[in-house]
Parts: C-alpha cells; structure tokens; sequence
C-alpha cells in the first residue's frame, strides 16, 4: 500500500497565495484605501512641486518613478505587518498551525498576494504618471528587464520584512503604529517624498541602510532618462548596488521571519 505524498512547501505557498488573494479582493473598502494612497499621494506631490529638471523632466515625474517604489513598500511591508498581526488575532495563524502547512507556505502565500496587489498598484501609478504627468513608459527591452528584478526583489525583501515586523506588535490595533512609523520615516530619508538633493547627509546614509530607497532608485532609472542619473547621491544609478542591497534584504528578511515568526500572541506560540 503505497501513501500519498504530501504537498510540497511551494504548492501549499500558492494555493494559500489564491485563498490571501480572495480574502483580500473582498475587503472593497481595504483594497480602494491600499491602491489609491499612494496614487493620491503622488497626485499631491506632482502638483504641489512644480520643479524643472534638464532635459524637460519635472518633479512630477520623478516623484512617479519614486512613489512606485512606495507603493510596493506599502503593499508589502504595511499590508503585511497589519495582516499577519491580524491572522496571529484572529485565530487563523492558530487554525493554519493544526494543518500540514509549514511556515514557509504561509510567507509563499503572502508573497503571492504581494505580488499581484503590487502589479497592479504599478499598473495605477503608471497611468496616474502617465495621465497627470507626462511619465514616458521605456521602449527598451533593457529598462524592462531592471523593472522586473527590482519589482521581484524589492517585493520578496519588503514582504519579509513585513512578515518580520508583525511579530513585534502586541496586537493587531498596535501592529499599525509599530509598521507606520518606520514606514514614513523611510519614505523621507529615502528620496521618495523629498529628492535625494535636498536631503541632509545623514538621512541619505540611514536610508541607504533599507530597501526603500535602492527600490525607488532602481525605479527611477527605469523611468527616468540617463540626464537624471546626476540628481542621485552617488551621480549614478547603481544598479548592482541596488540588487546586492535589495538581495542581501531578502536573506535577512527571510533569517527574521523565521527567527521571529509565531503562530500566537503567546511568546514562543
């Protein structure tokens, strides 16, 4: 009598991935507020900042690449850190724990749900840039392909980190406040909400500590042409740099989810 062999980690990941990604899709109120944020924002900040760069590039386009990378940030990191303290409150972390799914399936959902919801947050922002600010989507094969393994990255990297985060709030009602602040902070210390040129010395060295700002640069120098690349700190795009960051964020993310990771409220649950 032979048994049957039990699901692997990576499809018990994804068909958890589609349960989070109707769960979440019926949540109308959660999902308009997710998407439009950060579009709103971009909205704000391309109209209020009316800057001219070489070339014809305005603050409203720099600002489009940029919050691209803010609204990956909030899909993952701070739509994680809420829903996975919430799960851990409601009971559904406890439940997950009494089936055959390991840990890792239940991250691989989560990224899953990241990655969709991501997509389309850029697909929002890229029309709103277009639309409102004359954004130039690349026609080079090149941009495309540093589009897809920033997005990759800075999704798995941010998702770990939101996993990671969710375990140090106490509840779901504080998960919020623990997730928010460095999630702002970062925004500003990483030339999201303010250019990289007008910020002091040491908030530039802080935010080239996290993934925000590696994503939102590695975005600007898809969408932004190559005249751009002097407004950066480094007067260059540094796109290996950017993956070895955004890499090495994913490694860590991963050590913490796993260090840190419980199925409870309860220390050590």
């Amino acid at each position: 009598m032979t048994t049957a062999a039990l699901p692997s980690a990576a499809g018990l990941g994804l068909s958890r991935g589609a349960v989070e990604l109707r769960q979440f899709f019926r949540q109308k109120d959660h999902v308009i507020f997710t998407f439009t944020f950060p579009a709103f924002i971009l909205v704000l900040l391309g109209s209020i900042f009316d800057e001219a760069y070489p070339g014809g590039v305005t603050a409203g386009q720099v600002f489009a690449a940029s919050m691209i990378g803010a609204g990956i940030v909030a899909t993952s990191f701070l739509n994680l850190g809420i829903g996975v303290a919430l799960d851990r409150d409601d009971g559904t972390l406890k439940r997950l724990r009494g089936t055959p799914m390991p840990a890792a399936a239940y991250f691989v959902g989560k990224v899953v749900l990241v990655a969709v919801a991501s997509l389309a947050e850029v697909v929002l922002l890229l029309a709103v840039g277009v639309v409102m600010f004359d954004v130039s989507l690349p026609t080079e094969a090149s941009r495309w392909l540093t589009f897809a393994w920033v997005f990759l990255l800075s999704i798995v990297s941010c998702s770990m980190l939101g996993i990671a985060i969710s375990s140090f709030a106490k509840s779901a009602q504080s998960a919020s406040a623990v997730t928010n602040l460095p999630y702002v902070g970062l925004q500003f210390m990483s030339g999201v909400y303010i250019p990289v040129g007008q910020l002091p010395d040491w908030m530039i060295t802080v935010g080239a500590l996290f993934p925000v700002k590696w994503a939102a640069q590695g975005f600007r120098s898809v969408f932004l042409p190559d005249s751009m690349v002097v407004q950066e700190a480094a007067g260059s795009w540094e796109l290996g740099k950017t993956a070895l960051v955004l890499g090495t964020w994913c490694v860590i993310g991963l050590a913490l989810c796993l260090l840190t990771f419980r199925w409870t409220n309860k220390r050590g649950g």
